[in-house]
């Protein structure tokens, strides 16, 4: 199903530079196939080419740019399965979720299709004033320019896809650096958008070094820098990014409360899938789990019992729940924060047995909070518990944290999921669901170190464009 060799995508064209990038089978750890990489040579005239199709860009109609979009989506559709087994192997993904995936990157596209026609302006009388009797003021918006682009090797596709695809939608050309451990998603939409009526230099889609990608960020011609990633590597991107708008995507350590009124059985099913799905490689994960003492006991019990019951094997396998870790080095570290919070005295409930990249599903109690399991983001198969007395200590320990991405809360009293809104310090709040939870088209983003700005298609449109404004003074008679 692999091609032998992919090419990088230079100025919406495929070129086949080099084979200097191995792309390795996550399961097996084998070479499976080598793809283009780009210097920083190539990055400049990437951004050469994306400056020179501003104009065009701005100047497609409306229906021009729903044209592409549906293209794009008629395609992914018909190559959905395609996508998914490439993301089972590059990626490591259990195939189920790698299909889901694969739908959220058509759904992204469509939603980007339905909003680059809805694009308004308004019109602001001035007559409140005498000065200004007679005049009207317009506003419209217009697309910023060239864009730069950095997604994660979690999600290379729908990550990917929520920038792609507003850019279009906005009418700005764009350069994306795809994560050099999964590539091909990024290079099998950038093959989509080759087909399309793009205007040339439109796009680029270029694997890279991260040594050599410094352009991405401080290259001065390209007026946008969207990152999604570590918290870490996401401020020192922004600090260096000059004067363009930056949105970062971060990680976190998200946070979901379980409160005595909560349907115990629902929310173990869906917090159970919200720690382990893709191996917790998610920045939404739920990592840790807060619970009301009378019900801590119970939740507990069912979640130990369906963590050993998931199975973990081979990605493509259909009933596969746990696939390998991104690296055999992220599986160590998670092994190695397992052990040190057990040194401490927290209590291994089940899992945590690492082989190779693969690391057991694991839940544990008791530990500290200023252990890495609490603290940080984990990014791997492992939660903690806790017991609490009160609804405001819930809150406070979900909001003891760096982090502020996203946060779940199971209760049906509508007081304490609005005292819940008010309070979190977080980007959202989800109601009786996991804060794993995401719409494609929905505000999305974080506070404190998760983030600075908001992902979703209108939001993204909004970032990749700017209000201009139009004033007339109309003839007196």
């Amino acid at each position: 199903m692999l091609k032998d060799k992919y090419p990088y995508y230079l100025a919406s064209e495929a070129v086949y530079a080099n084979t200097d990038l191995a792309v390795t089978d996550k399961y097996s750890r084998e070479i499976v196939t080598r793809c283009a990489l780009a210097d920083e040579p190539v990055i400049n005239k990437a951004i050469e080419a994306a400056v020179a199709a501003e104009e065009p860009m701005r100047s497609l109609a409306g229906y021009e740019r729903q044209a592409i979009l549906n293209h794009c989506v008629k395609r992914f559709e018909e190559r959905s399965e395609e996508l998914a087994r490439t993301l089972c192997i590059e990626a490591g993904k259990p195939i189920q979720h790698s299909r889901g995936e694969a739908q959220r990157l058509i759904d992204t596209f469509r939603i980007a299709a339905e909003e680059s026609v809805r694009q308004r302006g308004e019109i602001t009388p001035l007559d409140r004033i005498p000065r200004a009797r007679g005049y009207v003021c317009y506003s419209k918006r217009v697309a910023i320019g060239a864009c730069s682009f950095i997604s994660p090797f979690n999600f290379p596709l729908n990550l990917a896809a929520h920038k792609i695809a507003p850019a279009i939608a906005a009418g700005c050309p764009f350069i994306l650096k795809p994560a050099s451990s999964t590539p091909l998603g990024a290079l099998i939409i950038g093959e989509t958008l080759a087909e399309t009526d793009l205007p040339r230099g439109a796009f680029s889609i270029l694997p890279c070094k991260r040594e050599g990608a410094r352009l991405f960020t401080e290259d001065e011609r390209l007026k946008l820098l969207s990152f999604t990633g570590s918290a870490e590597v996401g401020w020192e991107l922004k600090r260096k990014a000059g004067k363009k708008r930056v949105v970062l995507e971060l990680g976190g350590n998200a946070g979901c409360i379980v409160e005595r009124d909560a349907d115990v059985e629902d929310a173990a099913k869906r917090i159970l899938f919200g720690a382990f799905y893709q191996s917790g490689q998610s920045c939404i994960s739920v990592q840790r789990i807060v619970a009301h003492e009378s019900i801590y006991p119970e939740l507990r019990d069912r979640l130990v019992r369906g963590a050993r019951e998931l199975k973990t094997g081979r990605p493509i396998d259909e009933e596969t729940f746990i696939g390998p870790l991104i690296t055999e080095d992220d599986a160590r570290r998670i092994e190695s924060w397992i052990e040190s919070a057990v040194r401490r005295g927290a209590r291994l409930l089940c899992g945590g047995k690492r082989d190779g990249a693969f690391i057991t599903p694991a839940l544990l109690e008791n530990v500290p909070d200023d252990e890495s399991l609490c603290a940080e983001e984990a990014f791997g198969p492992v939660a903690v518990m806790k017991p609490f007395t009160t609804f405001d200590e819930a809150l406070d320990d979900i909001n003891h944290s760096r982090f502020g991405l996203q946060a779940g809360v199971f209760t049906n009293d509508v007081n304490k999921a609005h005292q819940a809104w008010d309070r979190l310090v977080v980007g959202g709040v989800t109601i009786n669901e996991i804060p794993s939870w995401r719409a494609d088209e929905m505000p999305y983003g974080g506070v404190k170190d998760s983030g600075f700005g908001r992902e979703g298609i209108r939001c993204a449109i909004e970032d990749m464009t700017e209000n201009r404004i139009m004033v007339i003074r109309l003839q007196q008679n």
